[in-house]
């Protein structure tokens, strides 16, 4: 009985860290916060089994950019998207990534429309393995998709604004219920791929930074991942309110306050990715499984370190071939894209394994208790 307490207690803890850890490990902290979320329409839904991911304001190190809001692919049947959210913390404003999971979490109480009303979601829901749109909240032709449904959704968000932040001066009120909490023990998964090459064309087109569009974005919603082109592409309709940056722009995109980093944008290069925060130490009340356990986190450590050199390692010397063949800047701007890309991924997946092998630490051993 105490074994097993303590197995409960232990997944409870590991479910915490990993839920709240894993997928927002790159602590992006601003001095000022981030605009009004501007006005714009959805575009319409492009098939069956796509989730919308509403459009969200990111830094660059430098200045706040839109990323727009788009359809993307659910990465698995059943998962939702929590949209990631800018909070007031330690006198800073934090950036916290979102995440799929089979329920959405908090998301700050911001209000981003479209189902995301500040609480949960009510844009649609899976049922019998396909995902089925509430058409009082989306936009869907239903000649293209057949799955809909209507429900009246009322507002909770009496007052409508387009406050973009949590806490803070003139910030959002909000604190997580307690079924948001109970979400943050789901499985998670981070942005997808797609997601990833949105925010980077994103933050690399520069009619999307603040300083440039004033708050009203050009392109405010896409149809599809990275298309910013086209008849699909929507336009703000005007911004969510005036934005007035101070002169001396400020924050620290990559500062790491002893927390992993996943390979977000800011991070370029393999070589430049701190170490991953380890897992809890296997507590399960019989030693001999404690140790199994602790040497099987020490290979996995020892394995996702060789791969992040040998990635960095290929890195430099693709830098260094760039070099001596005194390459273009359209060339290196790919490259470090490119570069970009490998990194996230690469962290993503350790993310992952680390999550699947104390997952299967924390299942209740066979034979009674007793290790093989």
């Amino acid at each position: 009985m105490k074994s097993r307490l303590i197995r409960t207690m232990f997944l409870a803890l590991v479910g915490l860290i990993l839920s709240s850890a894993s997928f927002a490990q790159v602590r992006i902290t601003v001095a000022f916060g981030p605009p009004a979320l501007p006005v714009y329409e959805q575009p319409v839904c492009p098939g069956d089994g796509f989730i919308w991911v509403p459009g969200y304001w990111a830094w660059d190190g430098d200045d706040y950019y839109w990323v727009p809001g788009t359809w993307i692919s659910a990465p698995e049947v059943g998962f939702l998207w929590t949209p990631p959210w800018w909070g007031w913390d330690g006198g800073v404003f934090l950036f916290h990534e979102g995440f799929w999971g089979p329920h959405v979490g908090f998301y700050g109480g911001i209000n981003y429309g479209f189902g995301y009303f500040g609480e949960g979601f009510v844009g649609g829901r899976w049922d019998g393995g396909h995902f089925f749109y509430n058409r009082s909240v989306m936009n869907v032709n239903v000649v293209n998709v057949h799955n809909v449904y209507n429900e009246t959704v009322i507002n909770r968000n009496v007052t409508v604004n387009h406050i973009s932040y949590n806490g803070g001066q003139g910030g959002i009120e909000a604190r997580p219920t307690a079924q948001d909490e109970q979400a943050g023990f789901d499985r998670h998964l981070g942005p997808v791929a797609a997601q990833n090459e949105h925010v980077q064309a994103a933050r690399n087109n520069p009619e999307l930074k603040a300083s440039k569009n004033a708050g009203r974005p050009p392109i405010a919603a896409t149809d599809r991942p990275g298309a910013f082109s086209g008849k699909e592409v929507v336009a703000a309709k005007e911004a969510g309110g005036a934005y007035h940056p101070p002169a001396n722009r400020g924050g620290d995109a990559n500062e790491n306050r002893g927390q992993p980093n996943n390979g977000n944008a800011n991070v370029v290069h393999a070589k430049d990715l701190p170490p991953m925060e380890k897992p809890p130490a296997p507590n399960t009340g019989i030693p001999k499984l404690d140790q199994k356990y602790q040497q099987q986190q020490q290979k996995l450590a020892a394995q996702q370190d060789k791969q992040r050199q040998k990635l960095a390692q290929q890195q430099e010397k693709e830098d260094q071939r760039l070099a001596q063949r005194n390459a273009d800047q359209a060339t290196r701007q790919q490259t470090e894209q490119r570069h970009q890309q490998q990194t996230q991924e690469l962290r993503q997946n350790h993310v992952q394994q680390q999550q699947r092998m104390v997952e299967r630490q924390s299942a209740p051993p066979r034979g009674g208790g007793k290790p093989k």
